[in-house]
């Protein structure tokens, strides 16, 4: 919360021009440039955990890329029965939110632009923020491709400034060098500074400090816990914890004898102690690619030319990351909603899209018994270095003629777009089951 505790003495800061001040009325703007974009808490100097979101991340990137879409109402996703991925500010002031339906976020903003997700730009514009965090400290704890967790402990004097000063230049770079805006949320430790970089979104950055951490959760419902989803949450409400002020009132061990080692989280939390540190070797699990069909589809040719589509994909992902999986899993879902997982180990970790879309192909051919699906996927797990894949043996001598063949590929769509190359899979049929 950027105004902290009511009566401490404190400075602002300004975050579109780097002024500071005493601040002498409410409400309050910079002296210097007239900008009420303000920070100011009494402990806003001392504290040094950080969790950065890139605000709308897929829709500010099109928005930066297209300026015709600026002003619009703009969906991410495809596909009258496909979801939403993301969507602008604009959108959500029309009820459109992530996860939403297509058809009802269509109906909720008839008027919304819709652009189908473009991963691998994303992830592009994502690596080039995860390298500007990376300037600021090494301790940099991703959680997805558009935030991150960040410990500036100890920086203060390499950058010659104290960490709420160092995030407002990295926040002001951001919108210069990139064209997209975050939000930074700044605490003592990583659950409070999450909880913060949402209050002020867009453009945000708040400030949640140990004097107020306890008062500011206390009203709070218990949702807000990470780790408490819906059924928990029900739960927790059936005895008496619907707000997190009601888990500060209870007794640790108490909570412990009902929930066990959840029970002394929660009451920790509820306190707001977190001990977790930033780890900046957090890893991905895994990477994956899927897709909604407009009309159910139970063609086996149909759906392995979509599977390749999907495995070029995560090939593409795997490369820009420089990873490989040993795992392939196929991901369905039929008509009726039900889910199919099925997955099958390599003999060594790729990232090529042929061995990707071969050993997926190989599920999904026991899976195309006429059954129409409404949904397919499929991701590379069990993920390591790109260094130690695709080395092939005597047994198997044409990796390197696939790993020749799609370096080409990726060279003449680095130069050309990615429709320059396509394989004829993309088009001809796969053989069929038989």
């Amino acid at each position: 919360m950027s105004e902290g505790a009511a009566n401490a003495p404190r400075r602002a800061l300004c975050r579109d021009c780097l002024t500071e001040m005493e601040p002498r009325a409410q409400p309050m703007r910079c002296r210097a440039c007239g900008s009420p974009r303000l920070v100011s808490h009494a402990e806003r100097e001392t504290l040094s955990i950080a969790h950065i979101d890139c605000d709308a991340f897929y829709a500010a990137v099109e928005k930066r890329d297209r300026p015709e879409l600026r002003d619009k109402p703009v969906i991410i996703g495809g596909g009258v029965r496909g979801v939403v991925s993301t969507c602008c500010y604009v959108a959500r002031t029309y009820g459109v939110r992530s996860a939403m339906p297509m058809f009802k976020a269509l109906k909720a903003c008839p008027d919304a632009v819709v652009v189908r997700p473009d991963m691998a730009k994303y992830a592009s514009v994502g690596r080039e923020v995860r390298s500007l965090m990376r300037d600021l400290t090494p301790l940099v704890e991703p959680l997805s491709i558009d935030e991150a967790f960040l410990d500036l402990t100890g920086t203060s004097r390499l950058h010659g400034a104290t960490p709420d000063r160092v995030l407002a230049t990295f926040a002001r770079r951001i919108e210069r060098d990139i064209g997209i805006t975050v939000s930074i949320g700044l605490s003592y430790c990583k659950f409070l500074a999450k909880i913060a970089s949402d209050l002020d979104k867009p453009r945000g950055f708040a400030v949640i400090g140990r004097a107020e951490a306890v008062e500011f959760l206390a009203d709070k419902p218990v949702g807000l816990i990470w780790g408490v989803g819906q059924v928990t949450q029900e739960k927790l409400a059936g005895e008496g914890y619907r707000l997190i002020g009601d888990l500060q009132r209870a007794e640790e061990t108490d909570l412990m004898r009902r929930y066990g080692t959840e029970g002394s989280r929660l009451w920790r939390l509820a306190h707001g102690v977190d001990a977790r540190i930033v780890s900046p070797e957090r890893e991905t699990k895994s990477v994956s690619s899927e897709t909604t069909f407009d009309i159910d589809v139970s063609d086996a040719d149909a759906l392995a030319r979509t599977l390749y589509g999907l495995s070029d994909k995560v090939s593409a992902r795997l490369k820009a990351a420089e990873l490989a999986g040993s795992t392939i899993t196929l991901k369905l879902k039929t008509a009726d909603f039900k889910s199919r997982t099925r997955a099958r180990s390599l003999n060594e970790p790729t990232q090529l899209a042929t061995r990707i879309f071969e050993a997926a192909r190989e599920l999904l051919l026991k899976e195309t018994d006429g059954t129409a699906f409404r949904l397919i996927g499929v991701g590379a797990g069990s993920l390591t270095d790109a260094q130690n894949a695709d080395h092939g043996d005597l047994a198997d001598t044409r990796v390197v003629r696939d790993k020749a063949t799609e370096k080409a590929m990726d060279a003449l769509r680095g130069k050309f777009g990615k429709a320059a190359v396509v394989r004829g899979i993309a088009f001809d049929p796969a053989p069929k089951k038989g």
